[in-house]
């Protein structure tokens, strides 16, 4: 599969297999990538991934690993080997697990894109110090961010509002990978620090995981057009 330039991933979370693959139907596996989340991943397994490989996608696996060393970086060997694009794991797992994870890859030779979720974009500050972090979810996700750089991690998942930070603290390079966007018209859902296409690409993320707005559009890939336009 040749490799794309682009940095929309569209979430495709259904329940069920013929429901996401539907979807992905509908999508130009030339202009977006696709993500596989923790609840189709539980009822179809691997098989969603290698339908998805069939229609050409690169496939973003969203399961957040989080576990000791051994076992986090042999979930990511096991993610590798399906060949995804990229996977991700908790940067909350601390140090010794996220450079183990990055060994294996190493190791094994593996081209997968090894991210780290810092603080989960439904989380307010107010919920941040309900479970015992002291400081804003932006100061958190900036001290997670440097860990995972520092561990070995190609990027991490942030909000938009926190992505201007992470360019200047960890460079163009260092992937910022960004859920809550929402098109400026479009509901917020649950998420709480969103940001619309263009705002999150000029405040420096790097790819975009947008999912409502464009799956649950009357035409999908007018949606992502006008995404694209956006962000252009």
């Amino acid at each position: 599969m040749a490799a794309i330039s682009t940095p929309l991933i569209i979430a495709l979370d259904y329940a069920d297999l013929p429901s996401a693959l539907a979807m992905a139907d509908s999508l130009d596996p030339t202009r977006c990538r696709v993500k596989i989340g923790k609840e189709l991943f539980t009822r179809t397994g691997p098989a969603a991934i290698d339908a998805l490989h069939e229609r050409g996608f690169e496939v973003f696996l969203d399961l957040k690993f989080h576990d000791i060393p051994n076992t986090a970086a042999a979930a990511v060997e096991a993610a590798a080997d399906r060949g995804v694009w990229m996977t991700n794991v908790h940067a909350g797992g601390g140090r010794r697990m996220m450079e183990a994870c990055a060994a294996r890859l190493a190791e094994k030779r593996h081209a997968t894109r090894l991210i780290a979720v810092t603080v989960l974009t439904s989380l307010s500050d107010d919920e941040l110090g309900e479970i015992g972090v002291v400081g804003s979810a932006a100061e958190q996700v900036e001290r997670l961010a440097m860990l995972a750089q520092q561990s070995g991690m190609h990027g991490v998942v942030c909000s938009a509002k926190e992505s201007t930070r992470l360019r200047e603290r960890c460079g163009d390079a260092f992937l910022k990978v960004t859920p809550g966007i929402r098109p400026a018209d479009a509901d917020g859902g649950d998420q709480r620090r969103i940001m619309t296409p263009e705002g999150a690409m000029a405040a420096g993320s790097t790819h975009l995981v947008v999912g409502r707005a464009v799956t649950r559009a009357a035409i999908p890939m007018e949606a992502l057009t006008a995404i694209e336009r956006a962000i252009a």
